[in-house]
Order: C-alpha cells, then structure tokens, then sequence
C-alpha cells in the first residue's frame, strides 16, 4: 500500500496542474497511526467537497472495550467520537485555502440529540471517521503544497485528538455514553410501567431562543419539578449526580396511558413541554436540559397541514361522506383542508404503529378538534361531516391503545375524556385531574355526542413502487435534501414541514434514500406500507445505514446520514405527489 511519503510525492508532482490531477491521489495511503482512504475526488473546488475516511486500529486508539459494549454504547461512542474530531477540526488550521471550498474539512456531527449516525464506526478492531475534504485550488489549479498540509500534517493531528484515548477528555467520555445508556434504560421500561412518557426533575425545558436548541440559562431557567400525585422513581444502570450525591435512582414525572391534557394559561409551558415530549423520543447529550425527558419510541406529533396531498386514507373515522355523495373511505386530495389533513395525519401514524398522539391545539384545526353545544345547535349533524377528535380521543385508546397528550388550552369539553389533567403555572407542572372531574361533573357543557359508528380498523393500503421513481428523466438517480423539512426526489420536491419529529438534515438525507431503497427491495409482492417500514427498520437494524447508498458505489461513502424514525419515512412517503395507493382488504383486529 502506498505510504503518506508516497501522498506527499503525488502532490508535489500535479502541484500548478489543472484540478483533475487530483485523481491520482484516489485510493489508500499507510500513515504511521492510521490509513487513510481517498474514496471520491471533487470535479472542481466549486463542487461537493472530497470524501474520505480515516480507520484507526483499535491497538493504537486503545478505546477501553466497555465503553462500546453493545448497541447502546456503541452508537453513543461513535457519536461522542465525531463530536471530538468536529472540536479538532474546529481547533486546527481547517480554513479556506483557495478557490470554492479548499480548504474546507467536514464531519456529519451532531446536534443536541444523539442519533444512529454513518460519520463514525467503531468495531474492536479498528475506528472509522468519514470526512468531506475541500481539495485546495487556485482557480482551478492544484495547490499541492496547500493539500500536503491539510492530508499530511492537519489530518494526523484531527485524527490522534478525536480517536486516540489518551486525548480524549476520559470523565466527558464516560459521562456521555452513561448518561445515553441511562436514558435508553428508562425508555426500555415505559412500557412495563405503563408509560408514554417520563420527565425527571431538575429538567430544564426552555431553549436559549427560538433560533437555539441549546438549553435557556439563568433566572428564567425553572427546573422541572414532578408533582407528588404523578413521581416515579427509577433505577438507572449508571450514577448519576444528585444534590445528595451520586446515586442510580431519579425520580420525575410519569405520563400514563390514556388520555392527558395538559392545561394552563398562555406563556406558562404548556408547549414548551409538549416540544420537549415531542423530542424526548430520541437521546440527548449531557448538559442539554432535556437529557432526562424520555419519551416511548413510538410517539407521534401530529398537526393540522394544509395544502398536502392525501393518497386514499379512509378518514371515515372522522369525517363521514361529504357533500354531493364523496366518500372518505379512500379520500384523495391534492390540496386537503386543515381538518381532513389533520385526520389523515392521526391515521396514517397509526396505521405504520404509533401507539400515542402528541397534539397542540395551536396547530390544529380548530373544526376537527371540538364542536360545542352552541354549534351543534346552529349547524346540525346531519350538514356536518366532521366527528371531533373530541369524540374519538376517548375510543382510541379504549378501542385501539392508542394514548394521546394533547395541549389544550381553550376547550374545558375534554375534560369529560381525560385520564390525567396537568397545569403548568410559571412552568411547574400541578396534577389538577381531580379539580377538572369536579369542573366537569358541576358544569354541564349540554354537548350531544353525535358519533355515528364505533371505530374500525382502516383497509391495508399498499404503496406502487413504481410510483415513486427518482430519477429525472434519462439521468441518474437524484436524491438530496435541501433543508430539513425538504427532500428532491428526482423531479418532485416532498414538502415535510408539517413532520416535526425530524431533528437532522442527516436525517432527511436518509429519509430519501430510505425511500428509494424501499421501492427496490420491499414495496413489491403487495406488501403493506406497514410492512415495508417494518421492513427498513429490521434492515436497518441488521445492515445500519451505510447500504442507503442508492448507488451503491464505494466512492459515494455515506458519511452524512443519520436514522430516521419509520414513522417519517413513511410520512414523507405519504407526502410524495406522484403516490399511488391500492387499498388491500380491511386490517384485522
């Protein structure tokens, strides 16, 4: 194998040449400590940086064997690992050095969660990095000198600060894989516990802003403090610091199944709880407020969402037949209003396997959530196709377990349907269920309940591979991810503002590439859009995200993907304009 003298040669010989030259240098050099990989060299400085990666063995990074000891571990090793080589790149000379993007040295890390990533791997053998590296250029010329810096002197440098042992910062270390195990320990027991949710006391909700993720400081800053009525105690499998010393046990707030609202007056932390449920389904980093909200894995945001495409949903749960005779058994809509929307949204989410509805009255749709006596009276049932979720809530947990925290801030009518009532005053959160029932039982709302049929499993829907296709044209395969709620796939563009549980454009990254993969592996032989999620998620499972690759050629090595959710893969499936559906035979129970 070529050495890194032999790198250094190379660059000196295509110095001043034009930027193609680069080429020569794809493929594998033996440094001292690690191997470095060229797998993909940019066209020109104005295009996507190079791509490389840097393996380590594991016999120089000497990473203690119990720091990535299982799934959990692992994956939180890995993420602390590109968390350390981007606080490097951060700390070296990685700064412009010419035309278009010399210079630039890029890992995919991290934010305030901690996800399944591709930017780092950690095997007992050995520790991978994958970087984007802006090959340097004057113009379009090749600046070797400029490149001999950057690959001979500042990666050893990136890659013995972010992967030796011996650099790394050991109590951080150990703190952050803990505290990820901590919180995956805490999510595997809700169930048994009969839990939706957890959040410990002493969390802090708020963010700096609403520009920033990073926790709110200071005087404003009210730690999260459970009510008597709701604290749960749990053990943990790592210490944890407490006012009263270390200890494996915390304690917080346990949402039960069922229905909860929760209630309060406006600027008191109604949403910004709800927000911090809402992300509670994944990690987060120690520090972050939120490290001690704890979601179960298959919880939901859901919102009212005008203006997307619907592809045969039966919606009759909600909204009945419309006028002139148009039925919701398989509704279609390129243009669907905030209530049908919001709907389909609920049922689509059950339908790929959310056990529980996180929903804000404040982006949903007024008409789909309550129509009070008064209405009733001026607009009877027999002009209204709409069933409030008022009236379904209550049954989709009895009927079919699925458990919704909904903030509600206007409408005393769920009260009659709440299983738990929380209030947030000046962000403490009171247990107000008993206060509520009184309320309810001594203020009659003079409300009919005007369900016309008990809720009914919804017909399989099966998805037409062939009808999402990312090609464009005659050309390629063209995926990308523009922003975090916008994905390019082929010639359409998947709109996914209204899917709020995405946290990374990594994510998004995979999502469409997950969506490809799926119409070449899985959405054949009429498989369900049930089964094919389930299916990407064992594949993922067993295989990682690496294969997500729709090329599935070594030089496009898949550095910056995160994991989605199947709940957002199929989501943006759903969102796709060139959907089809074929409706299967009604789900059994």
């Amino acid at each position: 194998m070529p050495s890194a003298d032999d790198l250094r040669r190379i660059l000196d010989r295509i110095d001043g040449r034009g930027y193609k030259a680069y080429h020569e240098i794809k493929g594998s050099f033996e440094f001292p400590r690690f191997t470095l990989f060229v797998d993909h060299v940019q066209g020109d400085p104005f295009a996507n940086p190079s791509k490389l990666r840097i393996r380590m063995p594991m016999s120089e990074a000497r990473l203690p064997p119990d720091w990535f000891d299982g799934p959990v571990r692992r994956m939180a090793c890995e993420d602390f690992l590109a968390r350390c080589v981007s606080t490097a790149i951060g700390g070296g000379e990685s700064h412009r050095r010419g035309s278009g993007k010399s210079g630039v040295v890029q890992i995919d890390a991290g934010a305030q969660e901690v996800l399944e990533r591709t930017a780092a791997v950690v095997t007992p053998d050995w520790i991978e990095i994958r970087l984007q590296l802006g090959l340097p250029a004057a113009g379009r010329r090749v600046l070797g000198r400029q490149a001999q810096a950057m690959l001979c002197r500042d990666l050893p440098r990136i890659a013995e600060s972010g992967l030796c042992w011996a650099e790394l910062p050991h109590r951080e270390a150990t703190r952050f894989v803990e505290c990820i195990e901590n919180q995956q320990a805490i999510r595997g027991r809700l169930d048994e516990l009969g839990l939706v949710a957890f959040v410990g006391d002493g969390a802090l909700l708020p963010r700096a802003s609403g520009a920033s993720d990073r926790p709110l400081r200071g005087s404003q800053a009210v730690p999260f403090a459970s009510p008597e009525s709701l604290r749960v105690s749990l053990s943990l499998p790592n210490p944890i610091e407490r006012p009263d010393g270390p200890g494996r046990e915390i304690t917080g707030m346990g949402i039960r199944r069922g229905v909860t609202l929760i209630v309060g007056g406006g600027y008191h932390g109604k949403s910004t709880l709800l927000r911090a449920l809402e992300r509670g389904v994944y990690p987060h980093v120690p520090g972050d407020g939120r490290e001690w909200v704890v979601s179960a894995p298959d919880l939901v945001k859901i919102r009212a969402e005008d203006g997307r495409r619907v592809e045969r949903v039966d919606i009759s749960a909600f909204i009945s037949d419309l006028p002139q005779g148009r039925s919701t058994r398989a509704f279609c809509s390129e243009d669907a209003s905030g209530s049908t929307s919001q709907a389909a949204n609920i049922l689509e989410a059950i339908e790929v396997g959310a056990t529980g509805l996180l929903l804000d009255e404040d982006t949903s749709a007024t008409n789909f959530m309550v129509r009070d006596a008064r209405m009733q009276a001026l607009v009877h049932k027999e002009f209204e196709p709409i069933t409030p979720f008022l009236e379904r809530v209550r049954e989709l947990y009895d009927t079919w377990g699925v458990s919704t925290v909904l903030v509600m801030g206007g409408c005393g009518d769920y009260f009659d349907v709440a299983d738990c009532v929380i209030a947030m005053r000046e962000f403490r959160p009171v247990d107000v269920t008993d206060e509520a029932r009184r309320i309810a039982a001594s203020h009659a709302t003079g409300r009919r309940i005007e369900t016309r049929s008990p809720l009914k499993k919804c017909a399989d829907r099966i998805p037409l591979a062939e009808s999402f296709d990312p090609s464009r044209g005659r050309r390629d395969v063209k995926i990308d991810a523009k922003a975090i709620d916008l994905i390019l796939f082929g010639d359409e563009v998947i709109d996914l503002r209204g899917v709020e549980q995405l946290v990374d454009p990594s994510q998004t990254r995979a999502v469409g590439n997950a969506i490809h993969l799926a119409t070449r592996r899985f959405a054949k032989g009429g498989a369900t859009l049930r089964q094919v999620i389930a299916q990407l998620e064992d594949f993922f499972d067993n295989h990682g995200l690496d294969e997500l690759d729709p090329f599935h050629r070594a030089e496009q090595h898949p550095g910056n993907l995160a994991r989605p959710r199947g709940f957002e893969i199929a989501a943006a499936i759903n969102r796709l304009r060139t959907l089809r559906i074929r409706q299967g035979p009604t789900a059994s129970e």
